[in-house]
């Protein structure tokens, strides 16, 4: 009876770390993309390109092009979107940096990375 409770135990133990790493991954996709929907899609666009109303005047890239991905690096984002970016002294995109860790921002920009049709 005792051999059944340890072999129960390591079969839990071993399904939940695998099953913890998968809901984690999910869940880190689902808050990227929830995040991007609030804060990122009314100039991005849903689909990434750019091309609502607000993201052609400010000149958004199209996030689904295989070459933007090619020349934006991943530290060039992560920069962009902790600390925002500003032309002529103006702002174009408010920074997240206070409002997001590292790795959320970083699952953000993988989440964008889905956009990229190759």
């Amino acid at each position: 009876m005792k051999h059944i409770a340890v072999i129960a135990a390591a079969a839990l133990c071993g399904g939940f770390a695998t099953l913890n790493a998968a809901e984690l991954d999910a869940a880190a996709l689902a808050k990227a993309k929830a995040t991007y929907e609030k804060e990122c899609a009314k100039c991005h666009g849903k689909e990434g390109k750019g091309d609502t109303k607000m993201g052609q005047k400010l000149e958004c890239k199209d996030y689904s092009k295989a070459e933007v991905w090619a020349k934006f690096k991943d530290e060039e984002a992560l920069k962009a979107l902790k600390e925002g970016l500003k032309k002529d002294g103006k702002t174009q995109m408010k920074a997240f940096g206070d409002k997001l860790k590292d790795q959320e921002i970083k699952d953000l920009i993988a989440f964008m990375k889905k956009f990229k049709k190759d």
